[in-house]
């Protein structure tokens, strides 16, 4: 019996340390305009760069996560710094949000994809 209860302890105990903000937080395009007014970051949209070509958020930096170069790039960056990456859904961007947590860095978002970013009224670079 108190193995059973040593477990389960551990494995709240587990499970709790992994749930204080381990994991990147997906913010939606409104609440992304609302802590980005008070909290200044870098703009990362880890999409390709013909998907970037095509249109990007303003001020957006470009590190491709598929083709390696945000791998590269991500491990120069400031630890310190506030860090908003996105992408076509969402989903590259989350992957390369958990691969800066997982290297240290504390303050980083996922933003999610760039059409609902738009959509939202985020001021764009558009290939005209």
């Amino acid at each position: 019996m108190k193995s059973i209860l040593l477990v389960m302890a551990f494995c709240v105990t587990f499970l709790g340390a992994c749930a204080q903000g381990k994991t990147p937080e997906l913010l939606s395009p409104s609440q992304y305009k609302s802590l980005a007014q008070k909290e200044k970051g870098v703009l990362v949209d880890v999409r390709t760069p013909d998907e970037f070509a095509s249109g990007h958020l303003h001020t957006a930096l470009n590190s491709d996560f598929s083709g390696g170069q945000f791998t590269q790039e991500f491990k120069d960056w400031d630890k310190d710094k506030t860090y908003y990456l996105y992408c076509a859904s969402g989903n590259r961007s989350g992957k390369a949000a958990q691969q800066m947590r997982d290297a240290g860095f504390t303050k980083v978002y996922n933003i999610g994809g760039f059409t609902s970013l738009k959509e939202a009224g985020l001021p764009v670079n558009d290939k005209k």
